[in-house]
């Protein structure tokens, strides 16, 4: 199993091609195990999400461009603490076939640096209390516990 250090990764702005949302739409499915979201819905949203100012989804592609992972990383502003903007990452996800490999780290650090680059003054995600092996892997990577997070269906 090749590791990132024997791999090119590279990380592309999702731009709403068809292939690109067809491949999304895997990539997310297979977070919880669901069916992929159609390809009109997933055009649908994507749109959707364009029109906030930084509101970007990536994808990981080997060299050969196959997608390995994808996340979504918002950046908005605050009127707290210093007024520095922070920085959401979520739907975070690897390929199951490339699970261990190194892809998470590096899209981790990917949109750790792209919020450092927005003047983000901390980046936050929301992991379900189940994953525990997502949240040792955030703890690695210098994520902390902070809070509790809520939620309610509506």
């Amino acid at each position: 199993m090749n590791t990132i250090a024997e791999a090119v990764l590279t990380l592309r702005e999702v731009r709403g091609s068809d292939a690109e949302l067809r491949h999304l739409s895997a990539l997310l499915a297979a977070m919880d195990d669901e069916a992929p979201l159609p390809l009109a819905t997933m055009r649908e949203r994507y749109a959707t999400m364009r029109r906030y100012p930084d509101y970007r989804c990536y994808m990981m592609v080997d060299e050969d461009e196959v997608p390995l992972g994808t996340f979504s990383l918002l950046v908005f502003p605050v009127m707290v603490h210093d007024g520095r903007p922070e920085a959401i990452v979520e739907a975070v996800v690897v390929a199951p076939s490339a699970r261990g490999r190194g892809v998470g780290k590096a899209m981790m650090r990917e949109a750790m640096r792209l919020a450092r680059e927005a003047g983000a003054a901390k980046l936050v995600l929301s992991s379900n209390a189940r994953r525990l092996q997502a949240h040792q892997f955030y703890r690695r990577l210098g994520f902390t516990e902070h809070g509790i997070s809520f939620s309610i269906e509506l």
